[in-house]
């Protein structure tokens, strides 16, 4: 509420309206998009960016590792709940449609093996920078699958993934608790930027008429970027989605 205070008296012709979602509960998901579908007739950008980073082991209410739970699985199922409403829209308003999924250059320190529930689930195996790293891989890995399916139905919707550089906000909350993250953190907080900058690519992907029919690619510095080859691997991406579906089917009986 305090952010939507603030926005609506930096704008104040704007017209906001917040709704509380856990993206590490399913339950909580699939709450918040049957509420969104049915009381908002238009959606036209859709951007996955909420995450948590490097915290300590822990399950969610579903019982998945909670990074991936929160960064993939929650976005993975929200999008499905809302791309009928993203195909509606487009269709009748003829502006085309934009997911975005906010990754991380942090995606190259996954090798892609992690996309297993009881990998994920070790915690005597448990390292948390890796932990998001495997989710940050999932992120670009969705985004891209996305698009293929999307060109394959011929649908009016665009996927993206980015980078949106290292921001000083409160997901490093788990860092300064760790020493070794703290100091990596330390050497790179000269570079850290403040939100606009780190909103930047963000809107570039979401907003930007030079990115209209863009898709399935990923972006750093409000340009298209090239991530790693496991990151552009099809048939990894299609593993994920299986998985992920299997998840979500699972937690659902």
């Amino acid at each position: 509420m305090k952010v939507k205070e603030s926005l609506a008296e930096e704008v104040p012709s704007s017209k906001l309206h917040v709704m509380e979602m856990d993206l590490s509960s399913l339950d909580s998901v699939r709450s918040f998009a049957g509420s969104f579908n049915s009381s908002h007739k238009h959606l036209n950008v859709l951007i996955n960016n909420a995450g948590i980073m490097a915290c300590p082991f822990q399950l969610s209410k579903d019982g998945i590792e909670l990074q991936f739970a929160t960064n993939h699985l929650g976005h993975f199922l929200l999008t499905n709940l809302l791309l009928d409403k993203m195909k509606s829209t487009a269709k009748e308003t003829g502006v085309q449609g934009r997911i975005v999924n906010l990754a991380s250059t942090a995606h190259r320190r996954s090798d892609g093996k992690g996309f297993d529930l009881n990998k994920l689930n070790n915690e005597s195996k448990y390292n948390a920078f890796s932990a998001y790293s495997h989710s940050k891989l999932a992120n670009i890995l969705h985004a891209n699958e996305l698009s293929r399916r999307f060109q394959e139905e011929g649908c009016d919707l665009t996927a993206n993934s980015l980078h949106p550089g290292i921001i000083g906000t409160n997901i490093v909350r788990y860092i300064t608790t760790n020493s070794v993250l703290a100091s990596i953190f330390s050497l790179v907080k000269p570079f850290v930027k403040d939100i606009p900058q780190g909103a930047a690519t963000t809107c570039y992907v979401a907003l930007h008429p030079d990115t209209k029919r863009v898709s399935g690619k990923y972006f750093a510095g409000c340009n298209e970027a090239t991530p790693t080859s496991v990151a552009r691997d099809a048939e990894l991406a299609k593993r994920l989605w299986a998985f992920s579906e299997e998840l979500v089917e699972n937690r659902s009986k």
